[in-house]
């Protein structure tokens, strides 16, 4: 059967390649630690399982509007006011399946064919392929990593400065896609730095994409801001996306959600009723519960705590590692190493030429799992989550140490 171009054209999530490889080789009866889980270790909290419970028994298996239950919109709106200093009216909130259908459906909503979107280094594996099936044309920023200094003779580790992004945009400019806190990268912009953003694209036309899903997940002294609340101007420009997925552990449930101005909002519901209809109506009331419940707060903040823990251990041995330079994680589950010095080694009858070789290198002869940097635009560098429990964390990183030291 023919396959189309642009199918032929999407790679395979680089993330997924990864779990998929290591799970197969733990169903071999292979000792893996798998390193490359984009998601928190943590179950379910019981009180959203049991709304959910509570909705299939009471027949809530149903169609929705398209755009989501009018009462999981509210406590979105009431949610970003509370936290985030938003003020959106529910029908300027969409809940979409899952961050992913987010990011795509507001791409499609947004972008025309040829329309160019700033994506700084490092990135998400899914935001080019998202851009360019809307058929814009993803403009790579490279940002500089933490050991160059950047602008005045800082280190900026990774995070787009106000002068990149002037020299970037051009009349083609659509679109600017923040990630903040990071995936793959660890880093969080503060909010200062977001503000120099948000004054170079004053005056633009410009639409900025802000996916703050990790957004609770935050260490040490970091403050987080949306983008959307520094100013009107931002305000104006911004869509924020947002989810259940990382904060409640609820990776599974797929919904995510996004707001912003109403008139692409509802562009992104009209796409939507032919897409897929609505979210999973039982896995709605369930969100509901998660944004409402005051049992969340604890429960977030518990596991928040635990990985801050798992992800200052994780920095401390990889920088203790030779040839590895880690920089902090201020944000999300990941660290971000560069591991360049060890390319051009062979390790075990194996040429390390890049971070795919790495990767692969490291999987079958240490049965330790990463993900390589290239589909995030950085090939000095390969992810490791920290989404997995100490013993299993140490396990691994004893591994990648004695790997390392051949």
């Amino acid at each position: 059967m023919r396959v189309s171009q642009r199918a032929q054209n999407v790679p395979p999530s680089a993330t997924l390649a990864v779990t998929s490889r290591a799970k197969e080789m733990k169903a071999q009866g292979v000792d893996v630690v798998g390193f490359g889980a984009g998601e928190p270790d943590f179950d379910t909290p019981d009180f959203i399982k049991k709304a959910a419970i509570k909705a299939l028994e009471a027949g809530r298996t149903k169609y929705t509007a398209e755009s989501g239950l009018i009462e999981l919109r509210t406590a979105i709106a009431a949610k970003l006011e509370k936290d985030n200093g938003l003020k959106y009216k529910p029908e300027q909130v969409i809940v979409n399946i899952g961050g992913k259908h987010s990011v795509y459906e507001a791409m499609q909503a947004t972008l025309d064919p040829g329309d160019e979107v700033l994506l700084p280094v490092p990135y998400w594996v899914t935001y080019p392929e998202t851009i360019k099936l809307a058929g814009g044309v993803p403009k790579i920023i490279q940002t500089d990593s933490p050991r160059f200094a950047g602008e005045a003779g800082k280190k900026n580790n990774y995070k787009v400065t106000p002068a990149q992004l002037k020299e970037a945009i051009t009349k083609k400019t659509a679109m600017l896609v923040l990630n903040s806190p990071s995936n793959p990268g660890g880093f969080t912009y503060t909010p200062e730095e977001l503000k120099t953003i948000a004054k170079v694209l004053e005056g633009t036309e410009v639409t900025v994409i802000s996916d703050e899903i990790y957004e609770k997940l935050i260490y040490g002294d970091t403050k987080f801001v949306s983008f959307a609340s520094l100013s009107k101007d931002a305000y104006d420009r911004t869509l924020t996306l947002n989810g259940l997925s990382k904060t409640y552990s609820m990776t599974g449930w797929r919904l995510g959600y996004a707001a912003g101005p109403l008139d692409v909002i509802k562009a992104m519901g009209r796409l939507q009723s032919h897409m897929t209809s609505n979210a999973v109506t039982f896995a709605q009331y369930a969100a509901i519960a998660a944004l409402t419940d005051p049992a969340a707060d604890e429960i977030v903040e518990k596991m928040r705590v635990e990985f801050e823990h798992r992800g200052k251990y994780m920095v401390q041995r990889l920088n203790a590692m030779k040839g590895v330079d880690c920089p902090e994680s201020t944000g999300a589950f990941y660290c971000f190493p560069d591991v360049s010095s060890h390319y051009g080694r062979t390790i075990n009858g194996v040429k390390i030429s890049g971070s795919m070789d790495f990767a692969k290198a490291l999987l079958e002869q240490a049965n330790v799992a990463v993900v390589p940097g290239l589909p995030f635009g950085c090939d000095e560098n390969v992810r490791l989550s920290f989404a997995l429990s100490t013993e299993q964390i140490t396990k691994g990183l004893d591994r990648l140490e004695k790997w390392l030291s051949q």
